[in-house]
């Protein structure tokens, strides 16, 4: 079959989608995006894979794919973060009979995309400013319509703006791109509920609207209804059941669900934070339950909710994310301070203050106090060749191990920074043998002097029979 391409590879291959889930590390495994179908969504993707890991590891493709093939998880986009073209392709072509789309992440701001030099940090490649004016923008988006992408999608933000600092995605952005180029556009941002769905199509006019943060307090959001959240969490572990997932992929997800909740009974979310077995998950889910249930017929007449709650926190709502300003008041910091405490920067963090370091790192300054954060302090790590990966400082190829040992393999060389010993061995190998044919006994040489001469009769030439 010839290749859809644009507006039919959107009607008929992804069947004319408006409502899609997005890619979300470790958060849109295949339980959830089977919750989040029977509840209105129309298109999935599924969790961010890296495309290295993908191409060379077969467990990988098997957790992350092969083991998850379902009948009703279709139409599904799997996506990749890449910066190899060759590895991206052969990726997809392990994944092409998995799915219905391949997807290249360009848009993660995270600091592992930046680490990996992928993601929205790509586009230093194009030699994009870090805060795109809209021009850019729509010229950004050509390029890629001109590179083969058949669908795009949007999200509306610089990646500086994430955490804290995410704001209002610009949909003002999303519609000079859908007006700018002759594919398929998503749109991703600002949506929480099914009216901003609606809002953002008539608005931007794009094909469809991805949602993330919206979803994972409700998963019902495509439905335009706000169900009790036990009703939600029930079946949602009912599902991991009969498709088990990572016990940390559960957790995170009712902490998303019961997330109003949890801010009410904190004993339950300290059980929920060291529970083991999704047994245990599914108890601490029932107490919940049953707390809400008690609350609701104490409840008096005429009450509302609490803490600004559009609804009761039993019924799954979005979650505002405090800005910068929010975040200053609640720590009661001055409107000067807010710059610096409305951002924990990384350079804040690396300054040793325990204050502004991470629990984690606070605990490693508890067991190490003379650790230091600072990222100027740390070794810097020359990169491999080939991959990219911290080279080894002795290596003859000035490659990783990994690449290293390829290499050295193919060539039959020795690489001593790396105790690779190929061409050391095979000689060693070569004189074994040497010494095994002199050490024969004088029987088994005479004997195999003389079959060597009737071999060298046998092979003059002008013998037709040889």
């Amino acid at each position: 079959m010839p290749k859809l391409r644009g507006e039919a590879f959107w009607r008929e291959t992804l069947r004319s989608a408006h409502f899609v889930v997005a890619p979300m590390v470790d958060q849109s495994e295949l339980a959830w995006r089977l919750l989040s179908r029977r509840h209105g969504a129309q298109l999935c993707y599924t969790p961010m894979l890296h495309a290295q890991v993908f191409l060379r590891d077969a467990n990988y493709r098997r957790e992350n794919l092969y083991g998850e093939a379902c009948p009703e998880d279709r139409p599904l986009i799997v996506q990749f973060c890449a910066n190899d073209p060759e590895v991206f392709v052969q990726a997809a072509l392990l994944a092409q009979d998995y799915c219905d789309a391949i997807d290249l992440n360009l848009g993660c701001p995270q600091m592992i995309a930046k680490r990996g030099h992928y993601g929205a940090f790509l586009q230093e490649e194009w030699d994009l400013l870090q805060r795109m004016n809209i021009d850019k923008t729509v010229k950004y988006a050509q390029m890629l319509e001109k590179a083969g992408c058949q669908l795009l999608t949007v999200h509306g933000r610089t990646k500086e703006q994430k955490g804290p600092l995410a704001g209002v995605a610009s949909w003002e952005h999303i519609q000079a791109v859908r007006k700018a180029v002759n594919i398929p556009v998503f749109a991703n941002g600002n949506i929480q509920c099914l009216s901003d769905v609606e809002e953002c199509i008539r608005k931007t006019g794009v094909h469809g609207v991805m949602s993330a943060e919206g979803n994972l307090h409700n998963p019902a959001l495509f439905e335009g209804r706000n169900p009790l959240v036990w009703e939600m969490a029930e079946e949602y572990l009912e599902i991991v059941q009969k498709y088990p997932c990572p016990l940390s992929y559960v957790r995170a997800h009712l902490f998303k669900l019961w997330h109003h909740t949890l801010q009410v009974y904190q004993q339950l979310r300290e059980e929920l934070a060291k529970v083991k077995t999704l047994e245990g998950i599914v108890d601490v889910n029932r107490e919940l339950k049953l707390r809400c249930q008690e609350e609701i017929a104490n409840q008096k007449e005429g009450e509302k909710p609490k803490e600004g709650l559009p609804f009761f926190h039993w019924i799954c709502q979005p979650y505002i994310r405090p800005g910068p300003k929010e975040r200053c008041k609640e720590n009661g910091a001055s409107g000067t301070e807010k710059g610096v405490r409305g951002k924990r920067t990384l350079e804040e963090e690396e300054d040793g203050n325990s204050e502004l370091l991470s629990k984690n790192k606070q605990k490693k300054k508890l067991r190490n106090p003379n650790k230091s954060f600072d990222p100027s302090l740390k070794p810097k790590y020359a990169k491999c060749d080939q991959c990219g990966n911290p080279k080894g400082n002795k290596c003859v190829f000035n490659m990783c191990r990994g690449c290293c040992k390829k290499r050295a393999f193919k060539e039959t060389a020795d690489c001593p920074g790396h105790g690779l010993l190929f061409k050391t061995k095979y000689e060693k190998s070569l004189s074994w043998q040497h010494s095994q044919r002199g050490i024969q006994s004088p029987e088994m040489s005479q004997r195999g002097e003389a079959e060597m001469g009737e071999a060298v009769v046998l092979k003059e030439p002008g013998d037709s029979a040889v």
